[in-house]
């Protein structure tokens, strides 16, 4: 096989999220990962900050940029199916990992080793994990009140069990992250510049 693996990251601009839901504005994988990457990043940085963690924002940063690119072969599945029951959320996990292992060898056998922890989960990175999973859930939450903002009440039960998932986490990050920054999204662009 040849090194395609940034050919094939490139596509990620063509899986669309949300399949399920009207969307009022349409979001793909690509434009969702950066903006896991970033709030990955601040999460991070909130933790080692304020609450002493050994951690770091670049490797948050860098898992939350490629945390969705096997759905460039499996496509968006929606949360209510991917989660419908133990057996589904299993197959899915195993149907993941096959197309991370997919991925990883269109990359020279010399750059994988540099790749494979973004893609697999390992002891070490288990709380940066936990931070992307909360980043993923805070951009679905944000996108969730960007929709609303706009009048589409489809989004309506997502955002109260959105809310819920993140609430359940039990992370600290979150909540200073959900105080001092996601009111900021129900904001208008004059609003954001007073």
């Amino acid at each position: 096989m040849g090194n395609h693996f940034f050919a094939m990251m490139s596509r990620m601009k063509y899986i669309k999220r949300w399949s399920l839901m009207r969307n009022s504005d349409s979001e793909n994988i690509s434009e969702h990962s950066l903006e896991v990457a970033m709030i990955a990043h601040a999460l991070a940085i909130i933790a080692k900050v304020r609450f002493g963690k050994d951690i770091s924002p670049e490797k948050a940063a860098l898992i939350g940029m490629y945390h969705d690119t096997t759905e460039i072969i499996t496509g968006d599945m929606p949360t209510p199916v991917k989660y419908f029951n133990p057996d589904i959320k299993s197959a899915y996990k195993t149907v993941e990992d096959i197309a991370a292992g997919k991925l990883l060898g269109m990359l020279p056998d010399d750059m994988r080793e540099y790749y494979s922890n973004l893609f697999y989960k390992n002891e070490e990175d288990e709380y940066i994990w936990k931070l992307v999973k909360a980043a993923d859930k805070l951009s679905a939450l944000i996108k969730c009140i960007k929709e609303e903002k706009m009048g589409n009440s489809e989004f309506a039960s997502a955002h109260i069990s959105t809310k819920k998932a993140l609430d359940d986490m039990g992370l600290s990050e979150i909540a200073v992250f959900e105080e001092e920054f996601l009111d900021s999204f129900s904001l208008t662009l004059d609003e954001l510049q007073q």
